[in-house]
Protein backbone atom coordinates (compact mmCIF):
# COMPACT_ATOMS: atom_id res chain seq x y z
CA UNK A 1 0.00 0.00 0.00
CA UNK A 2 3.02 2.39 0.86
CA UNK A 3 4.70 1.29 -2.23
CA UNK A 4 1.33 2.31 -4.55
CA UNK A 5 0.95 5.83 -2.47
CA UNK A 6 4.47 6.45 -3.47
CA UNK A 7 4.92 5.13 -6.87
CA UNK A 8 3.32 8.74 -8.64
CA UNK A 9 6.64 10.54 -6.89
CA UNK A 10 10.05 7.44 -7.26
CA UNK A 11 10.93 8.59 -11.19
CA UNK A 12 13.10 11.78 -9.91
CA UNK A 13 12.32 13.12 -13.29
CA UNK A 14 8.86 13.12 -13.37
CA UNK A 15 8.09 16.95 -11.18
CA UNK A 16 8.40 19.66 -14.13
CA UNK A 17 8.66 23.10 -12.62
CA UNK A 18 5.24 24.54 -13.64
CA UNK A 19 5.73 28.07 -12.54
CA UNK A 20 2.78 30.03 -11.76
CA UNK A 21 0.18 30.93 -14.47
CA UNK A 22 -0.71 34.19 -15.74
CA UNK A 23 -4.06 34.88 -14.55
CA UNK A 24 -5.53 37.91 -15.66
CA UNK A 25 -6.57 39.89 -12.10
CA UNK A 26 -9.88 41.21 -12.91
CA UNK A 27 -11.14 41.36 -9.50
CA UNK A 28 -8.27 43.56 -7.83
CA UNK A 29 -5.17 45.17 -8.53
CA UNK A 30 -2.24 42.65 -7.19
CA UNK A 31 0.30 45.88 -6.21
CA UNK A 32 -2.56 47.52 -4.24
CA UNK A 33 -3.54 44.06 -2.39
CA UNK A 34 0.16 43.05 -1.90
CA UNK A 35 0.10 47.00 0.16
CA UNK A 36 -3.08 46.12 1.76
CA UNK A 37 -2.29 42.89 3.12
CA UNK A 38 1.16 43.88 4.22
CA UNK A 39 -0.68 46.16 6.48
CA UNK A 40 -3.00 43.73 7.82
CA UNK A 41 0.08 40.89 8.03
CA UNK A 42 1.62 43.56 9.82
CA UNK A 43 -1.11 44.18 12.52
CA UNK A 44 -1.99 40.79 12.89
CA UNK A 45 1.60 39.79 13.55
CA UNK A 46 1.49 42.62 16.51
CA UNK A 47 -1.42 40.93 18.01
CA UNK A 48 0.74 37.82 18.05
CA UNK A 49 3.59 38.73 19.23
CA UNK A 50 1.39 40.51 22.19
CA UNK A 51 0.28 37.05 23.49
CA UNK A 52 3.55 35.32 22.85
CA UNK A 53 4.85 33.76 26.06
CA UNK A 54 1.60 33.92 28.02
CA UNK A 55 -0.74 31.28 25.64
CA UNK A 56 -4.23 30.12 27.14
CA UNK A 57 -4.60 27.48 24.68
CA UNK A 58 -8.30 26.22 23.90
CA UNK A 59 -9.33 22.86 21.85
CA UNK A 60 -11.37 23.53 19.02
CA UNK A 61 -14.13 21.10 18.05
CA UNK A 62 -11.52 18.53 16.11
CA UNK A 63 -9.19 18.55 18.95
CA UNK A 64 -7.07 20.92 17.73
CA UNK A 65 -5.35 24.04 19.65
CA UNK A 66 -6.88 27.31 18.90
CA UNK A 67 -5.65 30.67 21.01
CA UNK A 68 -6.65 34.16 21.85
CA UNK A 69 -3.79 34.93 18.97
CA UNK A 70 -5.26 33.06 16.30
CA UNK A 71 -8.78 34.58 16.71
CA UNK A 72 -7.72 38.48 17.31
CA UNK A 73 -5.22 38.26 14.15
CA UNK A 74 -8.03 36.80 12.13
CA UNK A 75 -10.26 39.44 12.57
CA UNK A 76 -7.49 42.01 11.57
CA UNK A 77 -7.23 39.81 8.14
CA UNK A 78 -10.83 38.97 7.62
CA UNK A 79 -12.03 42.87 8.20
CA UNK A 80 -9.32 44.05 6.43
CA UNK A 81 -10.20 41.58 3.29
CA UNK A 82 -13.85 42.32 3.17
CA UNK A 83 -12.84 46.14 3.14
CA UNK A 84 -10.89 46.31 0.17
CA UNK A 85 -12.79 43.36 -1.83
CA UNK A 86 -16.07 42.90 -0.61
CA UNK A 87 -17.10 40.80 -3.43
CA UNK A 88 -14.56 38.10 -3.23
CA UNK A 89 -15.66 35.64 -0.76
CA UNK A 90 -13.20 34.32 2.20
CA UNK A 91 -12.28 30.91 3.82
CA UNK A 92 -10.59 31.07 7.23
CA UNK A 93 -9.78 28.26 9.51
CA UNK A 94 -10.98 30.50 12.53
CA UNK A 95 -13.83 32.00 11.26
CA UNK A 96 -15.38 30.63 8.22
CA UNK A 97 -13.89 26.79 7.36
CA UNK A 98 -17.06 25.60 6.22
CA UNK A 99 -18.05 28.79 3.63
CA UNK A 100 -19.62 27.69 0.78
CA UNK A 101 -17.69 29.29 -2.38
CA UNK A 102 -18.24 28.58 -6.18
CA UNK A 103 -14.41 27.13 -6.41
CA UNK A 104 -14.70 28.22 -10.37
CA UNK A 105 -14.48 31.72 -9.16
CA UNK A 106 -11.90 33.82 -7.01
CA UNK A 107 -11.33 33.59 -3.03
CA UNK A 108 -9.23 34.27 -0.71
CA UNK A 109 -7.64 31.97 1.89
CA UNK A 110 -6.40 32.30 5.08
CA UNK A 111 -4.63 31.37 8.03
CA UNK A 112 -4.63 33.74 10.60
CA UNK A 113 -1.83 31.29 12.69
CA UNK A 114 -0.57 28.62 11.14
CA UNK A 115 1.58 26.37 13.28
CA UNK A 116 -0.21 27.16 16.40
CA UNK A 117 2.05 23.81 17.73
CA UNK A 118 5.00 26.07 17.61
CA UNK A 119 3.72 28.94 18.92
CA UNK A 120 2.38 27.30 22.06
CA UNK A 121 5.88 25.77 22.79
CA UNK A 122 7.88 28.95 22.25
CA UNK A 123 9.25 28.39 18.65
CA UNK A 124 9.55 31.03 16.27
CA UNK A 125 7.96 29.47 13.30
CA UNK A 126 4.57 30.20 13.02
CA UNK A 127 3.23 32.73 9.84
CA UNK A 128 0.47 34.57 9.48
CA UNK A 129 -0.94 33.57 5.82
CA UNK A 130 -3.47 34.88 3.04
CA UNK A 131 -3.76 33.60 -0.44
CA UNK A 132 -5.88 34.47 -3.29
CA UNK A 133 -7.02 31.63 -5.35
CA UNK A 134 -8.28 32.51 -8.71
CA UNK A 135 -9.34 29.25 -11.68
CA UNK A 136 -8.56 26.71 -8.77
CA UNK A 137 -4.98 27.96 -8.66
CA UNK A 138 -2.96 30.60 -6.02
CA UNK A 139 -2.80 33.81 -7.44
CA UNK A 140 -1.29 35.84 -4.78
CA UNK A 141 0.46 35.40 -1.09
CA UNK A 142 2.25 36.27 1.48
CA UNK A 143 3.64 34.27 4.36
CA UNK A 144 4.85 36.53 7.62
CA UNK A 145 6.26 35.19 10.17
CA UNK A 146 6.12 37.57 12.60
CA UNK A 147 8.83 36.74 15.30
CA UNK A 148 11.20 36.06 12.97
CA UNK A 149 10.55 39.53 11.02
CA UNK A 150 10.68 37.59 7.99
CA UNK A 151 8.39 37.93 5.27
CA UNK A 152 7.75 36.66 1.91
CA UNK A 153 4.92 37.69 -0.83
CA UNK A 154 4.06 37.61 -4.83
CA UNK A 155 4.74 40.92 -6.63
CA UNK A 156 3.44 39.11 -9.82
CA UNK A 157 2.63 36.23 -11.31
CA UNK A 158 6.34 35.20 -11.85
CA UNK A 159 7.82 37.60 -9.29
CA UNK A 160 8.25 36.23 -5.18
CA UNK A 161 10.14 38.36 -2.98
CA UNK A 162 11.23 38.24 0.99
CA UNK A 163 11.64 41.20 3.33
CA UNK A 164 11.86 42.38 6.59
CA UNK A 165 8.81 43.53 8.70
CA UNK A 166 9.33 43.47 12.68
CA UNK A 167 5.66 43.82 13.93
CA UNK A 168 7.28 45.38 17.48
CA UNK A 169 7.82 48.20 14.75
CA UNK A 170 5.62 50.82 13.21
CA UNK A 171 4.08 50.01 10.01
CA UNK A 172 7.01 50.79 7.16
CA UNK A 173 5.52 52.95 4.21
CA UNK A 174 4.92 50.18 1.26
CA UNK A 175 7.70 52.18 -1.03
CA UNK A 176 10.37 52.03 1.64
CA UNK A 177 10.29 48.07 2.02
CA UNK A 178 13.53 46.29 0.66
CA UNK A 179 11.91 43.63 -1.86
CA UNK A 180 14.96 40.62 -2.23
CA UNK A 181 13.60 38.58 -5.61
CA UNK A 182 13.93 34.85 -4.56
CA UNK A 183 13.89 31.70 -6.65
CA UNK A 184 14.04 28.16 -6.54
CA UNK A 185 17.51 26.43 -7.02
CA UNK A 186 18.72 23.72 -9.65
CA UNK A 187 19.26 20.80 -7.61
CA UNK A 188 21.15 17.49 -7.73
CA UNK A 189 19.48 14.67 -7.88
CA UNK A 190 22.02 12.52 -6.19
CA UNK A 191 21.79 15.28 -3.22
CA UNK A 192 18.18 16.35 -2.78
CA UNK A 193 17.79 18.63 0.08
CA UNK A 194 14.44 18.22 2.23
CA UNK A 195 12.15 20.12 3.80
CA UNK A 196 10.21 18.42 6.22
CA UNK A 197 7.65 18.68 8.89
CA UNK A 198 8.99 19.47 12.81
CA UNK A 199 5.50 18.03 13.85
CA UNK A 200 4.36 15.61 11.26
CA UNK A 201 6.95 13.42 10.36
CA UNK A 202 4.90 10.42 9.37
CA UNK A 203 5.89 6.91 7.50
CA UNK A 204 5.08 7.70 4.25
CA UNK A 205 7.27 10.80 4.17
CA UNK A 206 10.04 8.88 5.71
CA UNK A 207 9.66 6.52 2.80
CA UNK A 208 9.88 8.90 0.42
CA UNK A 209 12.88 10.21 1.80
CA UNK A 210 14.68 7.07 2.12
CA UNK A 211 13.22 6.02 -1.67
CA UNK A 212 14.87 9.47 -3.12
CA UNK A 213 17.92 8.83 -0.83
CA UNK A 214 17.40 12.95 0.61
CA UNK A 215 21.23 13.82 1.27
CA UNK A 216 19.98 16.29 4.01
CA UNK A 217 16.87 17.43 6.09
CA UNK A 218 15.29 21.03 7.16
CA UNK A 219 12.64 20.30 9.50
CA UNK A 220 10.26 23.66 10.77
CA UNK A 221 6.69 24.59 10.98
CA UNK A 222 4.14 26.22 9.22
CA UNK A 223 4.38 27.34 5.57
CA UNK A 224 7.98 28.06 5.89
CA UNK A 225 8.77 24.69 4.31
CA UNK A 226 7.21 26.13 0.97
CA UNK A 227 9.36 29.77 1.29
CA UNK A 228 12.64 27.58 2.16
CA UNK A 229 12.29 26.12 -1.50
CA UNK A 230 11.01 29.36 -2.91
CA UNK A 231 14.48 30.91 -1.69
CA UNK A 232 16.49 28.11 -2.77
CA UNK A 233 17.37 26.82 0.62
CA UNK A 234 16.08 23.21 -0.27
CA UNK A 235 14.65 20.78 -3.25
CA UNK A 236 11.52 19.40 -1.84
CA UNK A 237 9.15 18.80 0.80
CA UNK A 238 7.18 15.65 0.60
CA UNK A 239 3.61 15.94 2.74
CA UNK A 240 1.84 12.91 2.90
CA UNK A 241 -0.47 13.54 6.27
CA UNK A 242 -3.74 15.67 5.91
CA UNK A 243 -3.50 19.99 5.28
CA UNK A 244 -5.92 22.12 4.73
CA UNK A 245 -5.86 24.45 1.74
CA UNK A 246 -5.33 27.42 4.13
CA UNK A 247 -2.14 25.94 5.41
CA UNK A 248 -0.72 25.17 1.97
CA UNK A 249 -2.12 27.95 -0.23
CA UNK A 250 -0.01 31.23 0.41
CA UNK A 251 3.46 29.41 0.51
CA UNK A 252 2.32 27.38 -2.88
CA UNK A 253 1.77 31.07 -4.35
CA UNK A 254 5.21 32.30 -3.10
CA UNK A 255 7.13 28.82 -4.15
CA UNK A 256 5.09 28.86 -7.31
CA UNK A 257 6.27 32.46 -8.47
CA UNK A 258 9.78 31.72 -7.38
CA UNK A 259 9.70 29.05 -10.16
CA UNK A 260 8.83 26.10 -8.28
CA UNK A 261 5.29 23.59 -8.62
CA UNK A 262 3.43 21.51 -6.06
CA UNK A 263 2.14 18.31 -7.09
CA UNK A 264 -0.46 15.90 -5.60
CA UNK A 265 -0.46 12.24 -5.22
CA UNK A 266 -1.83 11.62 -8.75
CA UNK A 267 1.25 13.75 -9.79
CA UNK A 268 -1.45 16.55 -11.16
CA UNK A 269 -0.75 20.33 -9.78
CA UNK A 270 -2.35 20.56 -6.46
CA UNK A 271 -5.43 22.36 -7.02
CA UNK A 272 -7.91 24.37 -4.75
CA UNK A 273 -11.60 25.02 -3.34
CA UNK A 274 -12.32 21.23 -2.94
CA UNK A 275 -15.39 22.01 -1.27
CA UNK A 276 -16.08 18.28 -1.52
CA UNK A 277 -13.47 17.07 0.49
CA UNK A 278 -14.26 20.01 3.26
CA UNK A 279 -11.45 21.75 1.88
CA UNK A 280 -8.48 19.73 2.75
CA UNK A 281 -5.45 18.78 0.61
CA UNK A 282 -4.55 14.80 -0.34
CA UNK A 283 -0.79 14.31 0.13
CA UNK A 284 1.48 16.13 -1.82
CA UNK A 285 5.39 16.68 -3.00
CA UNK A 286 6.38 20.37 -3.47
CA UNK A 287 9.57 21.15 -5.64
CA UNK A 288 11.65 24.03 -6.38
CA UNK A 289 12.87 22.59 -9.95
CA UNK A 290 12.81 19.39 -11.70
CA UNK A 291 15.89 16.87 -10.90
Amino acid sequence: MLRESLAVFTTLSLPRSLGLRDIFMSQIDLQRLANDMIAAAHEAGARILSHYGQVAVELKDDKSPVTAADREADTVLVDTLKRIAPEIPVISEESSPSAQIASDKAFFLVDPLDGTKEFIHGRDEFTVNVAMIENRTPCFGIVYAPALSQAYITLASDRAVKFDLDARAPLPQFDSLEFEPITTRACDAKNLVAAVSRSHLDETTEAFLAQHGIAETHASGSSLKFCCLAEGLADVYPRFGRTMEWDTAAGHAVLAAAGGTVLDETGSPLTYGKRERGYDNPGFVAWGRAP
